[in-house]
């Protein structure tokens, strides 16, 4: 959606690695909003991504007007069950049902052979991933793994909304799944893991606000409570910092 910094250039660096040719899309999309959220606000720098864009190499920018993603009239949307009843799903209740379907309709535009996301958008990615497969769309979905800050924040164009004191602050989302990771591989057990991930989390904020915190199966976005059936869990978690609200997550495997 622009605002473009390095962790959406390691998905172009992925693509030409991988590809003949690299195509990147740039719109903000107005159905992933509700109407409380921060659309209208959203930082658009349109020239600086196109200067960055140039110099990673892209082939072709695809720069579609509102008309011509959703033409007059459009009343088709895609619903991606199930996986987005939690989390994102449920605290953004039209999100994903936006994000599925100017997915499929970029798709269907372009025609990707391979299309690359970025893992700190993971319920994202499961989403895209299901309707891949349910709908036989003939594109291989990359996930590239997060790029964070030297201080481990992950990037997102929504930091910029941050004060200082709220960048410092911001630093608690990686820490906490940092954290809760090495005491799941400590054999520390799921549940107790995240109880005292979530007080350390509390006595910490200052501006924070904690919206959830858990340990889930990066396929179907469940809950999981131990490593009995799984080789791999994801920790998720969502945080408001004063009014900019930021996403973390990290893989654990077994």
């Amino acid at each position: 959606m622009g605002a473009l910094h390095q962790g959406h250039l390691s998905l172009v660096s992925a693509s030409k690695a991988t590809c003949d040719i690299t195509i990147v899309s740039i719109f903000v999309n107005p159905t992933q909003f509700a109407p409380t959220e921060d659309l209208e606000k959203y930082p658009r720098t349109l020239e600086a991504d196109i200067a960055l864009l140039e110099k990673a190499g892209v082939d072709i920018l695809f720069l579609p007007s509102k008309e011509e993603i959703y033409p007059e009239g459009a009343t088709t949307f895609i619903n991606v069950e199930e996986i987005t009843d939690g989390f994102e799903g449920a605290i953004r209740p039209t999100h994903f049902r936006g994000v599925a379907t100017v997915v499929a309709s970029l798709f269907n535009i372009v025609l990707p052979d391979v299309a690359f996301f970025g893992q700190k958008d993971i319920q994202q990615v499961a989403v895209i991933k299901r309707m891949v497969r349910d709908l036989h769309f003939p594109v291989t979905i990359e996930v590239c793994e997060t790029v964070r800050e030297a201080d481990g924040l992950a990037m997102s164009s929504r930091n910029r909304y941050l004060s200082t004191e709220e960048r410092a602050e911001a630093l608690l989302l990686s820490k906490t799944v940092f954290s809760l990771r090495e005491s799941l591989q400590a054999g520390i057990e799921i549940e107790a893991a995240k109880d005292k991930s979530i007080k350390s989390f509390n006595s910490l904020k200052k501006k924070a606000a904690l919206e959830y915190l858990d340990v889930i199966s990066p396929e179907t976005f469940q809950s999981t409570h131990s490593f009995k059936d799984t080789q791999e869990v994801a920790i998720i978690i969502a945080a408001r910092i004063g009014a900019t609200r930021l996403i973390d997550n990290v893989l654990v495997k077994k």
